[in-house]
């Protein structure tokens, strides 16, 4: 890879956010840019940068897939709005269900949301707006993994030979690609970001598509909603990295009231980790695995299983898909 990667004990944050303030304003100019935001630390600090670059001559939108928890949207909107960031949410389910539609290979569903998401979406809104530049926070663990083919992050184009000018109409701009998670954290603090963003978990990019495996339908994205909110609640107070909700393809035989139930599996993964390169279980005790499974057993429909990997990353990844 050419991009050289910038330790968090080499960090200056003050001379990185001037820096990248400097460059954002310098790539665009007198023009317009617009902003993905997604409400993670990477997006969010990203958000901050360009804003401070650019103020109003930023356009920031969230794109509202259906993939994302329930009620981001709405909620990230708001905590921006209280810090001066107008923020326009994109009614976008359609695009990205149409182009899910009948795709189980992992591959090929990131490829699906990429062009959804690139090509469909930010196409039109670019086209619209008159802006020439994409503002998007990818860091060098998306890249480190995508070129060494463990999986296709989908915001990875010209790391990939993708020239998003000719495909797409506009430039991207990555200020963050030479940081891991742990340094744009710190990046995002020093921003003013509040604790509930940039301390918050790690949510993948395409969101909960990488938690169902099989095919992705607003059904199936429902149930995993209903799973992923209750394993964030139960988990919130373990310190943990990442924790997170897996929806598998196999149905699997459970009983409810004396009868056959021939239901859903959930796997929960909850990791240690600082920068998502390396990873390992965390080893909850069974206090509180065991009221996490009766929840979404109970709370969640048609499921009848719940297990919990034990697996270290490598060879596992964090994400199923």
């Amino acid at each position: 890879m050419d991009i050289k990667e910038i330790k968090l004990e080499d960090l200056d944050i003050q001379q990185f956010i001037e820096n990248k303030t400097k460059e954002i304003a310098s790539n665009v100019g007198d023009g317009l840019a617009v902003n993905a935001l997604s409400g993670g630390v990477d997006s969010s600090g990203v958000t901050m940068l360009g804003h401070k670059a650019l103020g109003d001559r930023l356009k920031t939108y969230f794109i509202d897939h259906g993939l994302m928890r329930k009620g981001e949207p709405q909620r990230i909107a708001s905590i921006f709005k209280n810090m001066g960031v107008a923020v326009e949410i994109v009614d976008a389910r359609k695009d990205f269900f149409r182009e899910l539609q009948g795709l189980t290979d992992p591959e090929e569903k990131r490829e699906a949301i990429t062009r959804a998401f690139y090509k469909e979406v930010f196409g039109r809104l670019v086209k619209d707006s008159g802006a020439k530049y994409l503002l998007q926070g990818t860091n060098y663990t998306d890249v480190e993994e995508t070129v060494a083919g463990i999986k296709r992050q989908h915001n990875i184009l010209e790391q990939l030979g993708i020239n998003t000018e000719e495909q797409y109409g506009y430039k991207v701009i990555e200020p963050l690609i030479e940081l891991r998670k742990s340094g744009v954290r710190e990046i995002a603090k020093a921003l003013g970001l509040p604790e509930e963003i940039y301390s918050r978990p790690p949510f993948p990019g395409p969101a909960l598509a990488t938690r169902v495996i099989g095919e992705i339908t607003p059904e199936r994205i429902e149930i995993i909603k209903i799973a992923t909110q209750i394993v964030e609640e139960q988990l919130s107070e373990t310190g943990a990295f990442q924790y997170l909700a897996i929806l598998h393809e196999d149905r699997v035989t459970g009983i409810r009231e004396g009868k056959r139930d021939f239901g859903l599996q959930i796997e929960v993964r909850c990791w240690e980790s600082t920068d998502a390169k390396i990873a390992a279980p965390t080893k909850l005790p069974y206090e509180i695995l065991e009221p996490l499974a009766e929840r979404i057993t109970k709370e969640v429909p048609g499921v009848v299983s719940v297990t919990y990997n034990i697996t270290k990353k490598p060879p596992s990844t964090i994400e199923a898909v």
